[in-house]
């Protein structure tokens, strides 16, 4: 029986792994959720059909025009948080074995669902034509932001621990 420190979780080099997994996935993250944000520098076609709505100088207009800016970028860190982090934890973890290629696509599949979920489960966007041009557009934002994520935990994961040659356990 191991007790105290002989214990394999709780020794330093078992710690510091898991410290550079949080410090990869936190990075990729962040990284992730700029290239998201990056993306919006293009307007998506809603925020340009209710920014044309009614014109700047009429006092009956619903909303003004910045809190159209803040819904886009409120909804690209609902987005960033509910589907984009999810997918992208998923996708390293349940393809870590495959390689990036493998982890990219899980974290596509995973994101393509949680964004459908999202839309019309949360959301509540009613019309399929409508539901569907919302989950192509934060579908390709999301593709381009979880390249990124994938690609980083990607390159900074560990390579697997191999024995040396001659040795067996």
């Amino acid at each position: 029986m191991k007790t105290g420190s002989d214990h394999p979780a709780l020794t330093a080099s078992r710690s510091m792994m898991w410290l550079r997994r949080m410090a990869v996935h936190l990075g990729a993250m962040h990284l992730s959720g700029a290239l998201l944000l990056l993306t919006f520098l293009v307007p998506p076609g809603w925020v340009l059909d209710a920014y044309g709505a009614a014109p700047v100088d009429d006092p009956t207009a619903d909303v003004p025009p910045v809190m159209i800016l803040l819904g886009a970028l409120f909804g690209c860190v609902t987005f960033h948080v509910v589907v984009q982090i999810p997918a992208g934890l998923l996708g390293s973890w349940l393809g870590r074995r495959g390689g990036a290629l493998v982890s990219y696509a899980v974290a596509l599949a995973v994101a393509g669902v949680l964004t459908l979920v999202f839309l019309w489960g949360v959301v509540g966007v009613p019309d399929v034509t409508e539901l569907m041009s919302l989950w192509l557009d934060y579908m390709a934002r999301g593709a381009l932001a979880l390249a990124g994520y994938i690609g980083l935990t990607s390159a900074l994961r560990s390579p697997p621990a191999r024995p040396f040659p001659g040795v067996e356990g």
